[in-house]
């Protein structure tokens, strides 16, 4: 099945951007896929300055035309992330709507972005934002999907239960920055991908070196073998790729590795 990711050019007007990531669907629907991911907040600037001001509840205005416009084009959308309010909380949450316009699933971010390297880069998600506290899976007629979201990549165990709960494609929607981003953001999807033979794809917002933070971009798929195999450059595009569930099969029936695992000795397990 083909996979498309939106690597949206995202402004300071919500209106604006979530009538360009609309039309972007529709044009990546147009061209085959059945499956389209929009970035980490996609429809407002990236900043704990910004996450108060443009939060929604969900269902909302943002939620509302990703339903209605995966029901237009009969496709999966993952919703990337809007800023959410529910119960006077804020989060970073990533809304996934099927075929007939039903929401399937909700992520909330689980892990929160405070980090500081000095010198380089200082930020805090947890200023503003709370996380979520479950796995969040669908299914579709192709496969099974986990949902993370940006940060929640680094946590391998987060990958490994989703591999243990049937997932054979991962999606983070996220927006490394110019530190991590040459960095991080092609090694973890990589690391992630070869250890549980899995699909992996990334969507970034385009980069805007104008914006307080400046996402790397380079939305990218990498398959079971750990090899990349659609790349964006920095700028607002839409990146397509057919995902090949036979080569899947394939890679785990050569390596073995998910039969072989000492459960004798270790494990992962999840806890709620």
């Amino acid at each position: 099945f083909r996979l498309a990711l939106i690597q949206l050019h995202v402004s300071a007007v919500k209106s604006d951007n979530l009538q360009r990531a609309c039309g972007l669907v529709r044009e990546a629907s147009a061209k085959g896929a059945k499956l389209v991911a929009l970035p980490e907040c996609f429809n407002s600037p990236y900043g704990t300055q910004y996450f108060k001001e443009y939060a929604e509840k969900i269902p909302g205005e943002s939620t509302q035309k990703l339903s209605e416009v995966a029901k237009e084009c009969s496709i999966y959308l993952i919703g990337g992330s809007i800023p959410e309010e529910d119960g006077g909380k804020l989060y970073n949450t990533c809304a996934v709507y099927g075929p007939d316009g039903a929401l399937l699933a909700k992520h909330r971010k689980v892990h929160l972005f405070d980090i500081n390297v000095p010198g380089k880069i200082q930020f805090k998600e947890s200023e503003t934002l709370s996380p979520g506290n479950s796995f969040s899976m669908f299914d579709t007629p192709y496969c099974k999907v986990g949902l993370g979201i940006c940060y929640d990549m680094r946590f391998a165990e987060m990958a490994q239960i989703y591999s243990q709960k049937g997932c054979q494609l991962l999606i983070y929607p996220g927006a490394f920055n110019m530190t991590t981003g040459p960095a991080h953001w092609e090694l973890l999807q990589r690391g992630r991908a070869v250890d549980n033979q899995l699909y992996v794809a990334t969507v970034s917002p385009a980069r805007d070196e104008k914006a307080s933070y400046v996402a790397w971009g380079h939305s990218t798929v990498v398959n079971p073998w750990g090899e990349v195999i659609a790349k964006a450059g920095a700028e607002e595009t839409v990146v397509y790729t057919d995902i090949d569930l036979k080569k899947l099969a394939e890679i785990r029936q050569q390596i073995p590795i998910l039969s072989q695992k000492r459960c004798d000795l270790y494990g992962v397990e999840m806890k709620k």
